[in-house]
Parts: C-alpha cells; structure tokens; sequence
C-alpha cells in the first residue's frame, strides 16, 4: 500500500468517526442535557491529547526541535489560538447539541458540512474573492437545504435552524484555525487548549443553567465516551497522521464523507430514515459540498482550499 493510500484509509477512518459521532450526541441527549453533554466530552478530549503532545515531543529528534524561546513562542501563540478557537468552538457544539435535540443525526450531519461552503462567503468579508464554481455551489448547496429542512409549508424546525447556526460558527472555527495555523503554532496543542476551553465554558454553564447527576451521567458514558475520546481526541490524532500522507484535496474531499456517515450510521443504529424529498436535500447538499472542494484551474489566482484566494 502507498503511502497516499494508507493516509487516504486514516481519513476514511476519521470521517467515520466523525460520521457515527453524531449518532452518540444523539443517543447522550437521552440522559443528559446539551452543556453536560458538551462540556464532558471536550474535556475528555483535551485530556485525551496532552498524551499525544507528550509522545510527540518526546519522539522529535532533538536535531530537529526548536531552540527553547522558539518553542516558547509557539506554545504561547497555540495557548492563544485555542483559547480563541475554544471559545467559537463552545458556541458551535453548543448549538448543535441543542439542535439536535429535536433533529436526526443523518440531518446534523448534512447541515453542520454546509460549513464548508459558508468559509468562501466569510471571506469576502476580509477581502477575499471567491470562484465563479463557489457561487454556483452556494446555490445549490441552498437548494438542498429548502428541501431537507423546509416543509411544503415552508417551515423549518427550531432544531434544523440550530443546527444551521452551528455550521455558521464552525465556519468562523475553521477561519480562526486558518489564522493562528499561519503563525506557526503546535497543532495538537492549540486543539488540546481549544478543547479544555470549549469544555471548561460549557461545564460552567451546565452548573448554571442545568441540575446534572451522576447517575444520569453514567447513565450516558458510552455516548460522552465514544464522542469525546474517540472524536476529538483519537479522530483528531489520526487527521493528522492521515493528512501527512496525503494531499489536501484528497484529504478534504474524503472527510467530508462525515455528513454520508452520519446518515448511514443514523439509519443503521438509530432507523432515522429519509423522505424523498429530504434524501434530494442530501443529495444537493453533498454535491455541493465536494464540488466547492475540487480543485478548478484558474488564471492568476492562487486559491485555497475553501475556494478562496
């Protein structure tokens, strides 16, 4: 197996995770409520990577390691970036454990991957331009939108609009991540820190606003355990091994395979299923997602990834 082939499979896995994670938030909701929930399992995933930041130390060559006030410069730049990035991130998981209170896993999913076409219209705001293809992928990406949250009454469900808010948010999550990705930070550092803030507001917040128990927390361990260990901590580590073996477009286009896996790990563990006119959504949605990631040829821009140059 090629090395591009075996990062190719780590992604495929990570999707997949990400993907089945949605069914856990579901099920979790059962026992406990959104900020519990939240705040749980992004602890747990800060907890997870601070073995993975040790191990990762430890293992660079010490020709290869930076000079003490090189590395303190980047830890206090990644302690920076992921406070800001834990603190989009709170409200983005917020919202969608809120959303998905009174929407299906298979939707969440559907909905949350729009993120990937909002980032392009964000960047207008900041001086950037967008390709002829993104504007023609927000149209569509719209229209699979109408019909999987609209009814023939044109009404949306308080859940589907959450959800869409939290996309809106992850959106703003993946522009902050660009940004402090720019100053050179540690990676997995900035994600550890990001965690524990995103987890450090929402416990808060649940002592606030919620009346939690332990029983009813145990109650939801394989849930906040399977989200919080295996999605943000074990998913994240192999993102990365996965994206140094192979290239950026394949690396985006196969993890945005995450909204697929939701809806088929929706309807294999839970039985959510789709209307027809919910399954054309999805259809759109997704279509639109993968074209806005596919790389077109252009005269004098130098895009990204996200259809932005």
């Amino acid at each position: 197996m090629t090395k591009k082939s075996t990062g190719n499979m780590i992604l495929l896995l990570t999707a997949l995770i990400w993907g089945s994670s949605f069914v856990a938030q579901t099920t979790g909701m059962e026992h406990v409520q959104p900020f519990t929930f939240m705040g749980i399992r992004t602890i747990l995933g800060g907890l997870v990577l601070i073995p993975v930041i040790l191990v990762q130390r430890h293992m660079q060559p010490i020709s290869q390691r930076p000079s003490p006030e090189v590395q303190h410069r980047i830890d206090r730049i990644s302690l920076i970036g992921g406070i800001c990035c834990g603190l989009v991130l709170c409200v983005a998981g917020d919202l969608q454990q809120f959303g998905m209170m009174t929407t299906s896993s298979g939707k969440a999913g559907f909905i949350t991957s729009l993120y990937i076409v909002i980032v392009p219209l964000l960047g207008v705001f900041i001086g950037k331009k967008i390709q002829k293809i993104v504007w023609f992928c927000v149209a569509v990406a719209l229209l699979g939108f109408y019909l999987l949250c609209f009814t023939e009454q044109f009404t949306i469900s308080a859940g589907d609009l959450l959800v869409l808010c939290c996309a809106f948010f992850f959106s703003i999550h993946i522009m902050v991540i660009d940004h402090f990705s720019e100053k050179g930070v540690d990676g997995v550092l900035m994600s550890c820190v990001q965690f524990l803030t995103a987890g450090g507001i929402s416990i808060l917040l649940m002592f606030i606003c919620e009346s939690p128990t332990w029983e009813h927390i145990f109650a939801a361990r394989s849930s906040i355990l399977y989200s919080g260990v295996m999605s943000c901590g074990v998913a994240y580590t192999l993102q990365i091994l996965g994206q140094k073996r192979t290239d950026p477009t394949s690396a985006t286009l196969i993890m945005s395979l995450e909204s697929v896996f939701a809806a088929l790990s929706g309807w294999l563990i839970l039985h959510e299923s789709f209307s027809l006119r919910e399954f054309l959504g999805c259809i759109f949605v997704f279509a639109a997602v993968i074209v806005s990631q596919l790389p077109f040829p252009q005269k004098n821009i130098d895009a990204k990834k996200t259809g932005m140059e």
